[in-house]
């Protein structure tokens, strides 16, 4: 079963996982239940047993990682570096094969330059799927991935929630800033106050000694 879809926007995938059915499914992921051809996708553990597990996958970002490449090794390999076995969601008793196993690559979100965006099964015929990369068979199966390059979407700024006061303030005219004064200028207040009583002092003087010379002119003389 396909979750590309033709027509849409690829969302790359962001996690790989067994599970032994849907109720076992973790939250967010969907489960591949249908290969390619028709058939039921259970992978089985041996011949005969009816205990098995499935592939799910995720394409939800939150986790901010995504899958970059898979690959299938056999119990005699060493698992690729970088690389991480995909986990697992079963039922008590139930447990992989360890003969081939799945591993991932997983790379941050902002970092990727390319993803898996699909994956397909198919049985063990001679279906080819063009345009997809065959990863090889596992019991009885055969895995199949869509790698592309990838772009992250940029983040986009949030909107700043400004209050009714805030905005009116960032409108408000501020009034234009004083002019600065040095610190150690004199005042010049003081300064006229004292000379506008100096001034005054001089000017009743002045009138005072003329009050005086019109005194002295006015007085009639005495008599001998």
């Amino acid at each position: 079963m396909s979750f590309y879809m033709s027509g849409t926007p690829p969302q790359p995938v962001t996690a790989l996982a067994w599970t032994s059915n849907i109720n076992t499914c973790p939250r967010d992921f969907t489960l591949i239940n249908v290969t390619q051809d028709g058939s039921t996708a259970h992978f089985v553990k041996g011949f005969g047993l009816k205990s098995g597990y499935y592939l799910c996958y995720s394409t939800s970002m939150a986790g901010g990682m995504v899958v970059a490449d898979i690959q299938i090794i056999s119990e005699k390999e060493s698992i690729p570096h970088g690389y991480c076995y995909i986990p697992e969601y079963l039922e008590n008793k139930v447990s992989v094969s360890k003969k081939k196993r799945v591993c991932v690559r997983m790379v941050p979100l902002t970092s990727a330059d390319r993803a898996v965006l699909d994956i397909k099964l198919t049985g063990k015929s001679r279906v080819v799927l063009p345009h997809y990369t065959c990863l090889g068979d596992m019991h009885g199966f055969v895995v199949w991935c869509k790698k592309s390059p990838f772009s992250h979407p940029a983040p986009q700024a949030k909107p700043r929630n400004l209050s009714l006061d805030m905005k009116g303030l960032s409108l408000e005219q501020q009034p234009p800033p004083l002019p600065l004064r040095p610190s150690n200028s004199t005042p010049r207040g003081p300064a006229l106050g004292k000379l506008s009583r100096r001034r005054s002092n001089l000017e009743f003087s002045e009138m005072e000694e003329t009050s005086n010379i019109y005194n002295i002119s006015g007085t009639p003389a005495l008599p001998p």
